[in-house]
């Protein structure tokens, strides 16, 4: 065991840095680059007291995420919650792609994997295109200034993926008010419990309609699934419950600070409003998935068997944090990471996550970037923000990082 791995269980571990310096609100926290350059893989202290494993370098991150001895199980002890309410309302989760491995993973994987196939998404784009362009009518025609985050990021994800999974966008304030409460960092484990229970019971009777009068969407693929035996209807709802909170979160928040952060950079926006090449475009997405690294609690696992990384010993049972943002600022991977540069080579950043949890609708979330950056700022080029940057306030409390609100005038 390395010099560093001894001090660390003989002194305080510092805690999970989760603060935002606002003078640079799209870097990760300062206080993962303190750790990444002491040591990548580090021992760091979470709210419930415990110690588990921070890792903050690429490299490293890429080797533990496609390492088979790394568990996304949530029910192992020593598992490392993000806060109280996920750890007391564990057992209330059913088996899914999101918190199992192995076969039983893959098994899930394969049934959901099928609604994003890149031939899938490519036929959506026309929707995609449409639904943006009249969101961005709306918002033209509305009063000024206006909120981007209400009039185009949230409703546009949430529009498609209620689309694609056969769930009522009528119910979109529902979903939006109860997932908000089940990703938020300081939730009570009863907000945490009633928001996830509304929200699968309604997924559930949902799939108990479909498993009799189907049609052409996902959810009524996961039903027929449950119809024939093969998964249980609770499944069907927990799988097509996680894509509809991923489906939208993640992708609000991107489309938000993502204008917010191209805005910040007029030379970066100039290269991206001024070409007509899909390649420039779908580079661009990539470099500002690395830049924002929106996923800022951490992706959270725990090691089965013994590893040694990073001249540290993990030990089988010891919790690990892979911390996504940080890894994307990692300075070995990418020179100046502080700087946003659309022309840099950014496919292999880890915004996504990597391995074989690696997002299932990563290619959804490029093609709906893809389109929006392009037409925003096409459609509206003198788009510009409405209020003091003081006054912009960044989310710190969610799975997701992003703006609540982000005024703009044109």
């Amino acid at each position: 065991m390395s010099d560093t791995a001894t001090e660390l269980r003989n002194e305080t571990a510092p805690h999970f840095p989760m603060d935002r310096d606002m003078r640079c609100p799209f870097a990760p926290p300062e206080g993962t680059r303190v750790l990444r350059e002491k040591n990548p893989v580090s021992r760091v202290e979470i709210w419930d007291g415990s110690n588990p494993w921070l890792v903050t370098g690429h490299e490293q991150q890429k080797a533990l995420l496609n390492d088979p001895r790394i568990s996304v199980d949530e029910t192992l002890p020593g598992f490392p919650h993000w806060n109280e309410g996920m750890a007391a309302n564990v057992s209330m989760r059913p088996k899914s792609v999101f918190n199992s491995d192995g076969e039983v993973h893959a098994h899930f994987r394969r049934m959901m994997t099928r609604a994003f196939t890149f031939k899938r998404v490519t036929a959506l784009r026309p929707f995609i295109q449409q639904t943006t362009d009249e969101l961005i009518d709306a918002m033209l025609d509305g009063p000024k200034p206006g909120d981007l985050v209400t009039a185009l990021a949230l409703p546009l994800p949430s529009i498609v993926i209620s689309q694609m999974l056969g769930v009522p966008y009528e119910n979109h304030a529902f979903f939006q008010e109860n997932s908000v409460k089940s990703v938020d960092r300081y939730a009570t484990p009863d907000d945490n419990m009633q928001a996830f229970a509304a929200m699968f019971m309604f997924m559930n009777e949902l799939v108990e309609q479909k498993m009799t009068d189907p049609a052409d969407d996902v959810l009524s693929d996961f039903a027929r699934r449950a119809k024939d035996g093969e998964i249980e209807p609770a499944e069907a709802a927990q799988m097509g419950l996680g894509m509809l909170i991923a489906g939208h979160e993640t992708s609000a928040n991107m489309i938000a600070l993502g204008t917010l952060a191209l805005l910040d950079n007029p030379d970066q926006l100039t290269l991206l409003r001024e070409s007509d090449e899909p390649e420039v475009i779908a580079n661009a997405v990539e470099e500002l998935m690395r830049y924002l690294g929106i996923i800022h609690n951490g992706q959270r696992r725990i090691a089965t068997e013994d590893i040694e990384i990073s001249g540290q010993q993990i030990r089988a049972g010891d919790g690990v944090i892979l911390e996504l943002g940080s890894s994307n600022w990692d300075p070995a991977a990418f020179p100046e990471p502080e700087k946003l540069d659309l022309s840099r080579s950014a496919r292999h950043h880890t915004g996504f996550g990597f391995g074989p949890h690696q997002c299932i609708g990563q290619q959804l979330a490029r093609v709906e970037l893809q389109i929006v950056y392009k037409t925003l700022f096409r459609r509206i080029p003198s788009l510009r923000v409405a209020c003091p940057r003081d006054d912009i306030e960044f989310k710190s409390d969610r799975l997701a990082y992003g703006v609540y609100a982000l005024p703009m005038t044109w």
